[in-house]
């Protein structure tokens, strides 16, 4: 645990140090942050949009908005308590949304079966392997509330400290708690009944 706080903390760190240095008009800096604010929020945004990628968009899309949104914000950030990571994924929870609120307004959009983006270099066997992925991935959070599965996203899948959480989805730590509890709990009940495809029962859970 010792060691796991301890490169949280470093990487914390290294963060605030190119937050700082990009801050002050350093290229390189600021090349080297964008590019780990998106290594931060892809698994983010593939994991909130899931299957639903090909109606809103792609993941890799989002993330870029969000990059880009963070570079402009960041003359703007400050530290008041609140980790640049949870700035960052503050962003992106927003932009997920906005990516669904667009898709909503354009109908024809709703229509487009847009294939999911996969990196060039991967071959069809590590293709077809991160689609098996994302579909069982995708099942297995369809479950959850939507409220439900950015909670455990940001707590689980990304790291995120309950009161760091509880300030990306506008919650407090200890709401944050209860809704992971929550998560666990119905998808310990989901796996061993094999429902990997109940999302109506999802808002009845949470």
């Amino acid at each position: 645990m010792q060691s796991r706080l301890s490169s949280r903390d470093e990487a914390e760190a290294t963060l605030n140090h190119l937050v700082a240095q990009a801050t002050r008009g350093d290229q390189r800096a600021t090349h080297e942050l964008l590019a780990t604010v998106r290594a931060m929020v892809l698994p983010y945004c593939r994991s909130r949009l899931g299957r639903q990628q090909s109606i809103v968009g792609s993941a890799e899309d989002v993330a870029q908005d969000v990059c880009l949104a963070v570079l402009t914000a960041l003359d703007r950030y400050q530290v008041r308590g609140l980790s640049f990571r949870a700035f960052v994924y503050g962003i992106a929870a927003h932009k997920v949304i906005d990516s669904f609120r667009a898709a909503v307004r354009d109908r024809s959009q709703l229509m487009a079966d847009v294939d999911d983006t996969v990196a060039d270099h991967d071959g069809p066997e590590e293709r077809v392997l991160q689609a098996e992925q994302s579909e069982r991935l995708g099942r297995l959070l369809d479950v959850l509330s939507d409220r439900q599965r950015e909670t455990l996203v940001l707590r689980v899948g990304m790291g995120l400290s309950a009161v760091e959480t509880a300030a990306v989805v506008q919650s407090t730590p200890g709401a944050v708690r209860v809704l992971q509890h929550r998560a666990l709990v119905r998808l310990r009940h989901a796996l061993m009944n094999n429902e990997l495809g109940g999302a109506d029962s999802a808002a009845a859970a949470g």
